[in-house]
């Protein structure tokens, strides 16, 4: 069976169950733990012959041979006891439940899968089909799972910036289903490795936090079918909360894009019997200040994370670069300690959470030193005048080169800007000096400089149906500062 045919295959047999009300995420999970259990038995047999750890009663041919309601029976068995185990068999099974109630479907599901040899397939094979399912899930605003897929296009132009090093670390302390990490997997393996860097990668470079167990299971089982992690080895991925205790290690990369929402908060009973709702602040020895803002709990915590050598690329709503508090303390701590040298400020449109307006920080962490090490801030305002959809014009790694090329990786102090106030006021490339910044209303880096065409120039208006999706993105990116504002109050 090739690889086309099973994509197909896989495909068709999601429209299939979707008409019975089994959704992308749905499936997905239910794929995770069925191509799970098939590559396990083909790791038990020769030439590998490893013990998975999976029970005979439990394993794939257990399923195999069983049909009707004693395949419903069993297979709900088998998620319940392997979710008890330990490692990475544990955590891909956690909390698993059985989404096909239909015996006879669920058969057919098994033997689809059980046509192909998965260990043979390439990883860029079997990453691809899943990839492909994570991204429809994305696409399905009703499941949520938008939220925690980040557009590849995005990850690729950061990985490309950052430019990992083999037999570095690289972490994502919230790595929803992977993209960063699988992202630098294909940048490293582009390169020449040898044999040790190989293993290096596999099994030492990649470390992340996912609460979501839903979520954390889908990364988990992308990050393997890209051949990263073994099966019967420890979880790569954290099911705690990073920002709750200081990193219990230090890495050379951390590629982010923590979750956005204006605070976090937990819920208890309090003394009448009723359900309140009180604002979580993380009271870490290692941050610069205490705030129930998550985002900027998370460009704390990331610092924390990184070496003094460390490289950080970490994508962030804009209240992270103007809001007032202990958001200018962090910003003032964040020019101050380390190298905060560029910010790429983002369109609407790109991410399938609606209205958000989001930048990207990328800074290198330092020693501790008297004197501030930025010396300047390049923006580049990929913003102003751009206009994307996700259905009609979805982001493109295209759209991001010009970035890439003025960001200038392969040799950053020698960056020049696009910008020149007489003979290109339109340039969307320039720097300002650490005096410039700090010298700001709350060291506020907001920072935008170029005219907005639609307000004076009719003829380059964008498409009606490009306007009205962009009205309605920023209506909402409205709307969340105004809940922001009303549970402040």
């Amino acid at each position: 069976m090739n690889a086309s045919s099973i994509v197909s295959r896989v495909w068709s047999f999601c429209t299939t169950l979707r008409d019975d009300g089994v959704g992308y995420g749905d499936y997905l999970e239910q794929l995770t733990y069925l191509i799970f259990l098939k590559m396990a038995d083909e790791y038990s047999k020769p030439p590998y012959s490893r013990d998975m750890g999976i029970p005979p009663q439990y394993s794939w041919q257990a399923l195999k041979d069983s049909k009707g309601a004693s395949l419903e029976m069993l297979y709900v068995e088998i998620l319940r006891e392997l979710g008890r185990r330990k490692g990475m068999l544990g955590q891909i099974f956690t909390k698993a439940q059985n989404k096909i109630q239909d015996p006879a479907k669920l058969y057919r599901l098994i033997d689809m899968i059980d046509d192909a040899n998965w260990l043979l397939l390439g990883a860029d094979v079997k990453g691809d089909i899943y990839e492909g399912l994570l991204e429809k899930n994305a696409e399905d605003t009703k499941s949520g799972a938008g939220q925690y897929f980040t557009p590849r296009p995005l990850i690729q132009a950061m990985v490309e910036c950052v430019r990992p090093q083999p037999g570095k670390t690289i972490a994502d302390p919230a790595c929803g289903t992977g993209g960063f990490f699988l992202a630098a997997y294909d940048y490293l393996t582009a390169q020449r490795l040898d044999r040790e860097q190989k293993l290096f990668l596999k099994n030492s470079t990649f470390y992340g936090n996912e609460i979501v167990a839903n979520t954390r299971r889908l990364c988990l089982m992308n990050m393997f079918l890209h051949n990263i992690g073994e099966m019967d080895g420890d979880s790569l991925i954290s099911p705690n909360d990073a920002l709750i205790a200081p990193s219990p290690l230090s890495v050379d990369y951390v590629l982010a894009n923590p979750p956005f929402g204006k605070k976090s908060s937990m819920s208890f009973t309090n003394e009448e019997g009723e359900q309140e709702s009180d604002d979580l602040t993380y009271n870490r020895q290692d941050f610069w200040a205490t705030t129930s803002n998550k985002q900027l709990n998370f460009v704390q915590h990331i610092r924390s994370m990184l070496k003094t050598t460390g490289k950080a690329a970490v994508v962030v709503p804009d209240n992270v670069l103007f809001e007032g508090g202990a958001g200018e303390t962090i910003r003032k701590k964040l020019l101050e300690s380390t190298n905060l040298h560029t910010i790429l400020r983002l369109p609407t449109g790109i991410f399938y959470a609606q209205g958000v307006k989001a930048n990207v920080l990328f800074f290198d962490n330092q020693p501790a030193s008297p004197e501030p090490w930025t010396k300047q801030v390049w923006y580049y305002d990929y913003r102003t005048n751009i206009h994307h959809t996700l259905k009609r014009k979805p982001l493109r790694f295209e759209d991001l080169q010009d970035f890439i090329q003025c960001y200038n990786p392969d040799n950053p102090a020698q960056r020049v800007a696009s910008w020149d106030a007489d003979t290109n006021p339109d340039g969307r490339w320039r720097c300002y000096s650490f005096d410039e910044l700090m010298a700001r209303d709350k060291t506020s880096l907001d920072v935008f400089w170029l005219r907005d065409k639609s307000l004076t120039d009719l003829e380059n208006l964008p498409e009606p149906d490009e306007l009205a999706e962009e009205i309605i993105e920023n209506m909402e990116a409205g709307l969340e500062s105004f809940r922001a504002v009303l549970a402040r109050l």
